[in-house]
């Protein structure tokens, strides 16, 4: 077993115990410096931090090999990655980024496993008559479509 293999089989039993946490990146560089992102459903603690390290790092042999090991959460400003992820942030405001290069800031309405709704409001020029009226778009964009996207905080 590679040591990639046993430390991707050491997460999957941590986050077994905890199954409201999961996986969103891990890396393993040449000179063995393992980075662990998580998120959940509920957000990451840092004793959920803790406890994921301590699964991995208790059950390697450092006399076998050397490394250092980084369990952090998903920033705020991390770009959404998972399906799992787009649904916990359902209601929230995000900023997309489409393939196309458009911007797109609009609340997440719905989630599935294809693509993701938005909703938001602009003005446009009346039908009829001069000015302009608020009016509510709705956008059905498939991940496929999604070049970035990034829930945003407001105060």
């Amino acid at each position: 077993m590679t040591f990639k293999e046993k430390v991707m089989q050491l997460l999957e039993a941590g986050l077994a115990e905890k199954p409201e946490l999961f996986l969103i990146d891990v890396s393993i560089s040449d000179s063995y410096k393992i980075s662990v992102t998580l998120d959940g459903d509920n957000g990451v603690s840092l004793q959920d931090c803790m406890d994921i390290s301590r699964a991995v790092e208790h059950n390697l042999d450092r006399e076998e090999q050397d490394f250092s090991l980084d369990v952090a959460s998903a920033g705020v400003g991390s770009p959404l990655k998972l399906v799992r992820q787009y649904k916990k942030n359902i209601g929230r405001p995000l900023i997309v980024k489409t393939v196309s290069g458009e911007k797109i800031e609009a609340d997440l309405q719905s989630v599935d496993e294809e693509k993701i709704t938005l909703t938001w409001t602009a003005r446009e020029p009346k039908q009829i008559g001069k000015g302009k009226e608020t009016v509510t778009k709705v956008l059905d964009l498939p991940y496929t479509e999604i070049k970035e996207a990034i829930v945003t905080i407001k105060f």
